[in-house]
């Protein structure tokens, strides 16, 4: 478990919510550094969601497995409608953030621990990039397989990453090619949030294309049945389980 000092995603999420000046930054181990103000994105009502997370979630059903929660607005709006929701998060900030802003269940879980104890869900949510949680190609395929175990025949897992292709900026480019150089993904980025004097440990986050996308799902038991595309680079695809 993360200690208070590495929770500055938690942090930020607590502050946010509280109205107060709040910001995320990124550091990359190349060197690069981004800032992003965060407020609006965790408080932000349905209404003021981007489209493509709107239609996103007339997908969802059943029992709902929200990973990477944060702040739990999808997991709120749909436990308001009427879905048993278990929140998600390797933060244990968010995860007191999403109690106190009401959703009903929500734990303390690192993605890689989540299986059967948690009992049966027809529906994973990976929204807000969430995809790239898988860290790897190795991993995605490893925990895509472990999913099958604590989901339903039928069940469906939407998920969000940003295509890294759809970029014409150097120091993105320059990071794709020295991950080709070192056998990763063009879209695997090792990097650690900041907030206040707050840091993570550096951890491991993949972006891909569609097309990749497909050649990870490949032979897991999943496969894309649909994609919701937004106005820039990031995509929501509604994958199915096979079989």
């Amino acid at each position: 478990m993360l200690t208070d000092q590495q929770d500055a995603y938690g942090h930020l999420i607590h502050d946010a919510i509280r109205g107060l000046d709040s910001y995320e930054v990124d550091e990359r181990d190349d060197g690069f550094v981004g800032v992003s103000r965060m407020a609006d994105v965790y408080t932000a009502p349905f209404a003021d969601w981007p489209a493509h997370h709107q239609r996103a979630m007339v997908f969802a059903q059943g029992r709902v497995l929200d990973i990477g929660a944060g702040a739990g607005r999808h997991s709120l709006y749909l436990q308001e409608q009427g879905h048993d929701v278990l929140a998600t998060d390797t933060s244990p900030l968010a995860i007191e953030t999403c109690r106190e802003r009401g959703v009903k269940h929500a734990e303390v879980v690192p993605i890689t621990r989540l299986s059967s104890r948690l009992g049966v869900f027809d529906t994973i949510l990976m929204l807000g990039n969430n995809f790239g949680l898988f860290g790897s190609f190795t991993r995605a395929r490893w925990l895509l397989r472990r999913f099958r175990g604590f989901t339903s025949p039928r069940a469906r897992l939407i998920a969000e990453s940003t295509d890294p292709h759809q970029t014409d900026r150097p120091e993105h480019l320059a990071m794709q090619r020295r991950n080709r150089e070192r056998g990763r993904m063009p879209g695997q980025l090792r990097l650690r949030i900041r907030f206040r004097h707050y840091c993570t440990p550096w951890f491991d986050y993949l972006l891909v294309s569609k097309a990749e996308m497909v050649a990870i799902l490949e032979g897991t038991g999943w496969r894309v049945a649909e994609y919701l595309d937004s106005p820039g680079p990031s995509y929501i695809a509604v994958i199915e389980r096979e079989g």
